[in-house]
């Protein structure tokens, strides 16, 4: 089952909704027939089928080669109308009525037939009253169905174009350029645009027919009656609830006609064909980027970059059922369209849609619930005259006959209601009493520690009042040149406590400086300063030659300056150029570009370590790279 998405754009929200896995773009690729027998017999064709899935395509670089392609659908020359249609269109309508989304647009070179296909004829019907007239059959058979008591069907629609860069009505034509907006569960949203009811295909006909008459059309060198905008007919399919919940599920159909790409070199277009043709190609340029976008990950998409892109945002990488039918021509006058056209079918149908059902609360309901309630205000009183005036007896009562009416309140109350109780529902009491078990657990540990602090603290301002002691009663004798001094070897204590506190104290001028063999009252101290070099002694004789800078390196730094390295090295590593990455120490060319690379998919790092996610950069390799770069610049 889909996903149901909270949509607050008519009422108020319900059920925390699901997942579902994600579809993919269904392509087909249909293949009109020659127009002029002229030109079948002067040369073959330029494509041809070979199998109900797959065609081929001459190789221009070498004309003995073809290039194969592989689609959901192939339609040669003979399919026709009601082939198209059922093979691939009706098969996505069903979800209109669960709440869902679905897209169906036709895409193809100037003159390849995509009007023919979407529209058709009086003989053959196209795609769009195909699917209307199904969309109205199939609502008949599911409100006939005995589930289906409780629900009523209506059905709108609309219908406007993309000229020039331009949003109009085309219902209501007027010159006036329309917004697209997006609410808050990224629902492409047309304010101002005319939404008319339909109950019957004869009156969808009504209101399509002299609407289609509104588009702007014009004729070329290669087309004598060229569609010279984009066309979007929106079918809205609405499920409405009678009783309690009263929930409201919304399915919108999106019918496109694109515009073909067009070759002003032959098509002869100039003046304000010329402008058309201009706005035309670069909708289906971003159109095209788009889908590149789509299918490489970026973390940008550029939907935004023209109106075509901004309402196709729902179709391709949304929330929709979509089918892309790419028309070609045969002719090798069309020869680099269809190339072309093949190649934006072949990466499209790699993109991947995630859908999900649309479920909301009539706004009525809540008109409707407040008199429910406010007439269930008197039913406490009369339940108790009735149960007074005839016997008690044992009767089987529902918990939900003994609950008190809710009163409904304010639709934006009912929504942080509904959104609070989902937070405390998505944390359970158990998670919520270990996690402040764990706090309270952390605190202590805290505490502790904190003492422990505390007494080291004081062990070292003792130590240090006998050292200072033991320097007044010592005559003026000074340590050779050889002999570290007690302070020194004070300082190299194993406790940081200790080594952040004597390394700030600032000895007087002209101070003896007594030698441990002259401190012998004072045996903590010299206990300490024994220990102390019995240890550095043990260490070195462990450590090889020329690496003691390199054992335990992080603990002989101070942590602020540590940490400043480490900031220093992971800005370098979000901010910096190539030459800047391979100034690092342990990377190089290759490093530095997979650095880039990985950082241009997945977003800046937020931590050094984050390079193990990196191909090649293991933990021991990670451990080097951080001791070379901050030991280099802590040197420097």
């Amino acid at each position: 089952m889909a996903p149901k998405r909270v949509s607050l754009a008519e009422a108020g929200p319900v059920k925390k909704p699901s997942h579902s896995a994600p579809t993919r773009v269904r392509v087909s690729v249909r293949l009109r027939p020659y127009i002029s027998r002229e030109d079948e017999g002067k040369e073959g064709p330029c494509v041809r089928g070979t199998g109900d899935r797959s065609l081929e395509i001459l190789n221009w670089r070498n004309s003995m080669e073809t290039m194969s392609y592989q689609f959901d659908a192939f339609y040669g020359e003979r399919s026709s109308q009601q082939e198209v249609y059922t093979g691939s269109v009706k098969p996505v309508l069903s979800h209109l009525l669960s709440g869902q989304n679905a897209s169906v647009f036709a895409y193809g070179p100037t003159g390849a037939g995509k009007t023919h296909t979407m529209l058709g004829g009086a003989e053959e019907p196209g795609v769009i009253p195909r699917a209307v007239r199904d969309v109205f059959q199939m609502v008949r058979e599911q409100s006939s169905l005995p589930a289906s008591q409780d629900w009523e069907h209506s059905v709108s629609m609309s219908y406007l174009e993309i000229y020039n860069e331009k949003v109009l009505d085309l219902l209501e034509p007027r010159d006036l350029d329309l917004p697209i907006r997006e609410d808050k569960d990224k629902n492409i949203l047309i304010p101002g645009l005319t939404q008319r009811a339909i109950g019957s295909f004869s009156e969808f006909e009504s209101h399509f027919l002299p609407a289609s008459q509104n588009r702007t059309v014009a004729s070329t060198k290669l087309n004598t009656r060229s569609s010279r905008s984009h066309t979007v007919l929106v079918i809205r399919v609405v499920k409405s609830q009678r009783s309690h919940p009263f929930r409201q599920l919304t399915g919108k159909l999106y019918l496109i006609d694109l515009a073909g790409s067009e070759d002003n070199r032959r098509t002869g277009n100039q003046g304000i064909r010329l402008k058309e043709s201009g706005a035309i190609n670069s909708s289906l340029f971003v159109l095209s980027k788009v889908v590149d976008s789509l299918n490489q990950g970026l973390a940008r998409v550029p939907y935004r970059d023209s109106k075509l892109t901004r309402l196709l945002q729902d179709s391709l990488g949304g929330s929709a059922h979509s089918v892309m039918i790419t028309n070609i021509a045969p002719e090798q006058k069309y020869y680099f369209d269809t190339l072309t056209a093949l190649n934006f079918a072949a990466k499209s149908k790699q993109v991947v849609n995630k859908p999900f059902t649309r479920e909301t609360l009539q706004a009525a309901a809540l008109k409707r619930q407040r008199e429910e309630s406010a007439q269930s205000e008197n039913a406490p009183k009369k339940r108790a005259k009735e149960s007074h005036d005839r016997p008690a007896q044992m009767t089987d009562v529902s918990p939900t006959a003994l609950s008190p009416p809710v009163e409904v309140c304010d639709p934006s109350v009912l929504e942080r209601l509904l959104t609070l109780e989902k937070l405390m529902m998505g944390t359970p009491e158990k998670e919520r009493l270990n996690l402040l078990r764990t706090v309270q657990e952390s605190r202590q540990e805290i505490k502790k520690l904190k003492e422990k602090q505390k007494e080291l603290e004081e062990q070292a301002l003792a130590a240090q009042s006998l050292l200072a002691e033991s320097r007044k009663a010592a005559a003026p004798s000074l340590p050779s040149a050889s002999s570290p001094s007690d302070e020194t070897l004070f300082m190299n204590h194993k406790h940081p406590s200790l080594l952040r506190k004597t390394s700030t104290a600032k000895p007087k001028k002209q101070q003896a400086i007594v030698s441990p063999l002259l401190v012998l009252p004072v045996q903590p101290l010299t206990h300490a300063i024994v220990s102390c070099k019995a240890e550095q002694t043990k260490m070195k004789s462990h450590v090889p030659e020329g690496k003691e800078n390199w054992e335990n390196w992080e603990t002989r730094l101070d942590s602020s300056v540590l940490q400043k390295s480490r900031d220093r090295i992971l800005s370098l590593l979000n901010t910096g150029s190539l030459k800047e990455l391979k100034g690092l120490q342990r990377i190089g060319d290759k490093k530095a570009k997979l650095i880039i690379g990985w950082r241009e998919i997945n977003g800046a790092f937020t931590q050094v370590e984050d390079l193990q996610k990196i191909e090649g950069i293991s933990a021991k390799l990670l451990t080097s790279f951080l001791k070379a770069n901050i030991l280099s610049t802590i040197a420097h």
